[in-house]
């Protein structure tokens, strides 16, 4: 059933087909995802959302919290890298001309190499070193 639904997506046996199949059949056997598996077994998701189904829909729990965290983390961190830093006017952004700047010095190297100069630009969010 699953098959000839997932054919119906793609019309002809290629490599896409096979991996869709692959990756349906590998979520459905997953241990670690009883949910998926109960749900298609008690028709909660037909044939035909399976099919269509992506990675992250088809996922555990456990791994969308695990993604969740991820993104929040990477968020975060992008976050503290625009507000971190030294406001100067010292510095004119190239892309839009303005000197409202921010600066990181952080030492990328070894020890005897200079240190290496982040700026951001506030207006238009342009980044150099």
């Amino acid at each position: 059933m699953l098959c000839s639904r997932v054919f119906t997506e793609f019309v002809r046996i290629d490599m896409k087909y096979k991996n869709r199949v692959r990756s349906r059949v590998s979520n459905l056997q997953d241990q670690r995802n009883p949910l998926l598996r109960l749900a298609v077994l008690t028709g909660t998701i037909t044939p035909e959302k399976i099919a269509k189904m992506g990675s992250e829909e088809m996922a555990s729990q456990e791994l969308k919290e695990m993604r969740n965290t991820f993104t929040k983390e990477a968020i975060n961190e992008h976050q503290m890298a625009m507000t971190g830093g030294t406001k100067s006017s010292l510095m004119k952004c190239f892309k839009c001309g303005k000197k409202n700047c921010t600066y990181n010095q952080v030492q990328t190297r070894s020890a005897d190499e200079p240190m290496t100069t982040f700026v951001f630009c506030n207006n238009c969010g342009n980044r150099w070193k």
